[in-house]
């Protein structure tokens, strides 16, 4: 009989994504081959997920959650639509944003790490299901001020705003949906890079090329105006009345950072 290591129990495990001690049943049934251990969990559907990590997963769902000053959004992909509406899918999705929140400490991206903490039970919903799942980006952000997200289109679209001042939970939840529905670029003019502003100016000006000198500043400043309110969430007219923006709707209110995703769009 073949001595089993840690170490081969954790190069199969490295193999085909199955828990560690299956990894070793299927070893010890194996004499140590681990060729003829690989095919063992195939046989008994438990590495599925091996044969499943090439397919495209492009559908899924966002997920999020809030608490005690600590909010998540995650995004967890399959291959199909209908698999991503099922209790099972969206169960383990739920329960990758609860480990993130209060799994972690840390503020910002931690999609590496996430992924991992939930990689077992990953694995074992694939090999149930038989759809090719990965836990694609997660962000947890750890603020003093007040968070609020949105899901839209049951979870193809996400948002998560920061924001500051004295903000009432039906604001926050206007912020989300107007980020949602309009999909700004910056928070606003002074988010702005000022390369990315140099090069809005560069094509203003030429677009204006030939009219008298003492008016193409007024002219390019019009049109840099112009392009905040399309481009930058303060300046651009409110999901709610769109004769004013949000500057103007709540000037004590500061957005600190947003971000807006979308199931499956390239990064």
């Amino acid at each position: 009989m073949a001595v089993i290591t840690a170490s081969m129990v954790k190069d199969l495990r490295d193999r085909t994504g199955v828990g560690m001690m299956d990894c070793r049943k299927a070893l010890d049934a194996a004499n140590g081959d681990a060729e003829l251990a690989i095919e063992h969990l195939r046989k008994a559907g438990i590495a599925k997920a091996a044969t499943k990590a090439g397919r495209s997963a492009k559908e899924g769902r966002l997920v999020s959650l809030i608490r005690g000053g600590a909010g998540v959004l995650a995004e967890v992909l399959c291959e199909t639509d209908f698999v991503a509406k099922t209790g099972e899918f969206q169960s383990f999705a739920a329960s990758v944003a609860e480990k993130a929140l209060t799994g972690f400490a840390q503020d910002g991206d931690i999609s590496a790490p996430a992924a991992e903490a939930v990689r077992v039970p990953l694995t074992e919903l694939i090999g149930k299901i038989g759809e090719n799942m990965q836990v694609r980006r997660v962000l947890r952000w750890q603020t003093g001020g007040l968070l609020g997200t949105y899901l839209h289109m049951g979870g193809k679209i996400g948002v998560m705003v920061d924001v500051e001042g004295p903000a009432e939970k039906a604001l926050i939840a206007d912020i989300c949906m107007h980020i949602a529905a309009f999909s700004p670029q910056y928070i606003g003019p002074r988010s702005v890079p000022e390369s990315v502003l140099a090069k809005e100016r560069e094509i203003a000006t030429a677009q204006v090329h030939g009219k008298p000198a003492n008016i193409i500043d007024k002219i390019v400043t019009g049109k840099i105006q112009k392009w905040y309110s399309e481009v930058c969430l303060t300046q651009q007219p409110w999901i709610r009345d769109d004769k004013k923006c949000l500057a103007q709707i709540a000037p004590q209110v500061t957005v600190r950072r947003f971000v807006r995703w979308q199931v499956g769009e390239a990064l």
